[in-house]
């Protein structure tokens, strides 16, 4: 119950899209629009036009005045996907709009004012983005009010069987070799990659019970409990987070502890989605 900005950290496929509508679907603005601009699929001048409309005339092509996606969200949930993405020029202009809620069209002088609540989302570090100099410290404060990391499916296996049965339905069912194979599976495009596995399996399948060898698990071992045996991405990644947090987040700090350059660390912060 808040318009406070959601920024959501975390890999490729593990729900930042379904994240975003949930905060949404329980904020007070869930009367009004929710809109989503993925900021990667755009070259800059059409993620511009989209982002906040264009006059007629105001570029070839531009045969209508168009009303931008953020004026559509008025009232609303704006989600910027992929924030990371942006480019300097446009970071500027969504940092005007952020801080006073005002904007133009393209090819407009006329100033439009709008109330919407704005969440965004990255795969990448905006923080190390910061450093490198590729993102607006100002704007990257702007979107982190309230961050939410959403981890990679292959550090809560909890949650892994609950997601299968949900995206499987009420049709089908997992028998107890499938469930093993499952949780032995690392799923390195997580959820996403959870459910195409389903989907294929759903597709080829010859009656409701889920086999490992419907799923194209044969042969897969079974997991290892969660204190003995573990990959090692994943012991890496509990080490480094353990270390940041025992030298208060100092970066320098951790890679020397570490034993590693601070690029190395950088680029295994990225990886493994640490901030």
């Amino acid at each position: 119950a808040t318009s406070a900005t959601v920024l959501l950290q975390g890999e490729s496929g593990t729900g930042k899209d379904v994240a975003a509508q949930y905060v949404h679907r329980n904020s007070s603005r869930k009367s009004a629009e929710f809109v989503a601009v993925n900021c990667a699929s755009l070259s800059e001048s059409l993620l511009e036009s989209e982002l906040f409309g264009h006059e007629k005339g105001a570029f070839t092509g531009a045969i209508a005045t168009r009303k931008g996606r953020i004026e559509q969200a008025h009232g609303g949930t704006f989600f910027l996907d992929e924030v990371g993405e942006l480019s300097p020029a446009t970071q500027a202009k969504l940092l005007r709009v952020i801080e006073t809620r005002a904007f133009e069209r393209l090819g407009s002088s006329r100033t439009l004012h709008v109330d919407v609540r704005w969440i965004s989302a990255t795969h990448r570090d905006l923080r190390m983005l910061v450093a490198e100099g590729r993102f607006r410290e100002d704007l990257y404060h702007r979107l982190a009010v309230f961050p939410i990391a959403l981890p990679p499916l292959r550090d809560r296996r909890e949650d892994l069987l609950p997601l299968a049965r949900r995206l499987l339905g009420s049709s089908f069912a997992l028998t107890e070799d499938a469930e093993r194979a499952l949780l032995a599976a690392s799923f390195p495009g997580n959820i996403r990659e959870l459910r195409n596995l389903l989907e294929r399996a759903k597709i080829l399948a010859e009656g409701p019970h889920l086999s490992a060898r419907a799923l194209g698990l044969v042969g897969a071992a079974p997991p290892a409990a969660r204190d003995e045996l573990l990959p090692l991405e994943a012991l890496e990644r509990q080490q480094i987070s353990k270390v940041l947090e025992a030298v208060g987040g100092n970066r320098k700090a951790a890679a020397a502890h570490l034993g590693i350059g601070l690029r190395t660390l950088y680029e295994k912060l990225k990886r493994y989605a640490l901030s």
